[in-house]
């Protein structure tokens, strides 16, 4: 018997899959625990109707990345910092700092936990950077500390 599960079901499958199980265990333990129901034709349309706007928001999600790593991309950040005579900034710029410059630069909030920097930046100078906007795309920039 064909059922189409509305839960994960640990020795079969997840979510939303179509499969193929025995009359006795689908009437005995699937359907009246609610772990399934029997895939008719209005079932299966539903399955391709989620699969199908899985995938495009996906795609979605893919082309906006890709848009925002193509603006960011060698782009410079640049940062005001207070420091001493030596150099050496006091205290240091973090992801959080670098992802708000680069909100500015780009006019999109871009979130602090996908920056990821090469070294502390303690410094003043230029340094490197990357953000890791979705699997597979990422953009490198560079990340300028100025003093204030």
């Amino acid at each position: 018997m064909k059922v189409l599960l509305k839960q994960d079901v640990k020795s079969i499958g997840k979510k939303d899959e179509i499969h193929e199980v025995s009359d006795g265990y689908a009437r005995n333990y699937l359907f009246p625990r609610g772990l399934a129901a029997p895939a008719d034709a209005a079932a299966v349309n539903m399955v391709k109707t989620k699969n199908a706007a899985k995938e495009h928001h996906a795609a979605e999600a893919l082309a906006a990345a890709q848009e925002l790593a193509a603006r960011v991309e060698g782009k410079t950040v640049t940062l005001k910092a207070k420091g001493g005579a030596s150099g050496r900034l006091f205290g240091k710029i973090t992801g959080k700092d670098v992802a708000d410059g680069l909100a500015k630069l780009v006019g999109i909030p871009v979130d602090k936990r996908k920056v990821e920097l090469d070294r502390d930046i303690k410094d003043f100078g230029t340094f490197n950077a990357v953000i890791k906007l979705h699997p597979g795309v990422s953009a490198n920039f560079k990340v300028k500390v100025e003093e204030l």
